[in-house]
């Protein structure tokens, strides 16, 4: 049987090349909190791959208030601002295991590689870690009108390299990101929390597992 031939692989951001999930809870669950909403770890992961203004809808479904849209860029404002701050604690350290190896290994195969995320903050995440030079191209949260699981940020990504689609592979942590990458049309390899996907093409506890992809 023939090895299909991939030209790109196109990562998400959180949860794939460095987890901020952290971050990401404490700041909503201020928010929550100051706004006297019940938050927990369950009603976090639903937030996984899902624009900001998304994810206030998710979390305000527990409120008895209603908010004006006034209201509620205050409240995602809010929240960034306390994520932004805690980002500074960011470095090389945090990036997650085997992507440093899965770089250099995709490099010397000359496959290319992007981010492909919905948040805003990639670029600032990226030149934490120290990774901001090391992708041929990010499209992030500044680029797209529609958020994961549609499909506008992979297929950007592809678009902005010239490379067809059906030529990408997509790495994904969360559901709403493999679903976006199905309708994208790309090979989609479900990492971490995404490994509950049945849509998934390939499902890898390591990232090195992505290495026969290329043999």
């Amino acid at each position: 049987m023939l090895v299909k031939k991939f030209k790109c692989v196109i990562f998400d951001l959180d949860g794939v090349i460095v987890s901020t999930d952290q971050f990401h809870f404490l700041a909503w669950k201020a928010l929550a909190d100051r706004e006297g909403i019940e938050f927990n770890q369950e009603v976090n992961n639903r937030l996984r791959g899902v624009s900001r203004p998304e994810s206030l809808e998710i979390i305000l479904e527990k409120s008895k208030k209603k908010y004006s849209a006034i209201e509620k860029k205050e409240m995602t404002d809010y929240k960034n601002q306390r994520y932004v701050i805690s980002l500074s604690q960011l470095g090389p350290k945090d990036i997650l295991p085997e992507v440093i190896d899965l770089i250099h290994f995709l490099n010397e195969k000359d496959i290319l590689i992007a981010i492909g995320s919905s948040s805003k903050n990639t670029k600032t995440i990226l030149k934490q870690i120290g990774l901001l030079e090391a992708f041929d191209t990010i499209v992030d949260g500044n680029d797209i009108t529609h958020s994961k699981p549609h499909p506008e940020v992979f297929l950007k990504a592809a678009e902005k390299l010239s490379i067809n689609p059906k030529d990408c592979i997509v790495v994904e942590d969360a559901l709403a990101g493999i679903n976006a990458a199905k309708s994208a049309g790309m090979f989609a390899v479900a990492v971490s929390d995404a490994l509950k996907a049945t849509n998934a093409d390939m499902k890898a506890t390591e990232l090195s597992q992505m290495k026969t992809l290329f043999s």
